[in-house]
């Protein structure tokens, strides 16, 4: 018998989810593209745009640690099991308009829910979003802040266009970003983007966003989602 190599079989945008297994992995369906999305920094310093890091080999289905501890990172390996790891997801399941601050400016608008930043920090260049949405309605600042929204991988921030109230999004196909930081050499959330559903493990589903971070270090208090505790772990 021939060796065959083996081809996945085409899926929609419509069969990728991911599952949040009871105290235990992410379960991935619907070959949903893996890689690394590293933060690039300016000259002075500040986070700029995202550089592509490892590809990881396209699969139907695969389940991402998210106790941190699995040997075979970023796939698990049962170790959650053995460690005891407590997953329980504390994130409400309002809307993310629901729960963001309304920040009002020229000819665009700023919504910012904190309780999801993944500290990614695009938004501290040019004096920081805040700023250039509320303070100036000059073009090259209205084209940083939606520059620097569209790059927050967490969806914290979103900009609005004032006169017909849409949300200015940047248009992303269905894939999932390991996020890492160079410039300390930490790892970050995973990033989610192209409006992948993400299906608790009591079988509700978030709200269905462009972009999302899922905390990876096991320590978020805002589960599933990112809240920048894997920055406290680097500190110890």
């Amino acid at each position: 018998m021939k060796n065959s190599k083996k081809i996945l079989a085409p899926v929609t945008e419509e069969q990728q989810k991911i599952t949040i297994v009871k105290n235990g992995p992410y379960s991935v369906t619907g070959s949903v593209p893996l890689a690394e999305m590293i933060i690039s920094n300016d000259k002075e310093g500040y986070s700029y745009e995202w550089r592509n890091g490892k590809k990881y080999q396209l699969q139907e289905k695969y389940s991402l640690c998210r106790c941190r501890n699995a040997k075979t990172l970023p796939f698990c390996d049962g170790t959650h099991e053995k460690s005891g790891f407590d997953g329980t997801e504390t994130a409400n399941k309002k809307s993310y308009c629901e729960q963001a601050e309304k920040i009002i400016g020229p000819s665009l608008n700023l919504t910012d829910y904190v309780d999801i930043c993944a500290s990614a920090r695009f938004c501290d260049r040019a004096g920081g979003i805040w700023n250039l949405t509320c303070l100036s309605d000059a073009p090259e600042a209205k084209s940083i802040a939606i520059t620097e929204a569209g790059n927050c991988p967490s969806g914290r921030l979103v900009v609005w266009d004032k006169k017909n109230r849409d949300a200015i999004e940047p248009e992303f196909r269905p894939s999932i970003g390991l996020i890492e930081y160079p410039d300390n050499g930490g790892k970050g959330p995973i990033g989610v983007r192209g409006r992948i559903p993400v299906e608790s493990a009591d079988g509700t589903v978030y709200e269905i966003r462009n972009r999302i971070t899922l905390c990876r270090c096991g320590k978020s208090e805002n589960k599933p989602f990112c809240d920048s505790s894997h920055l406290e772990l680097r500190e110890k």
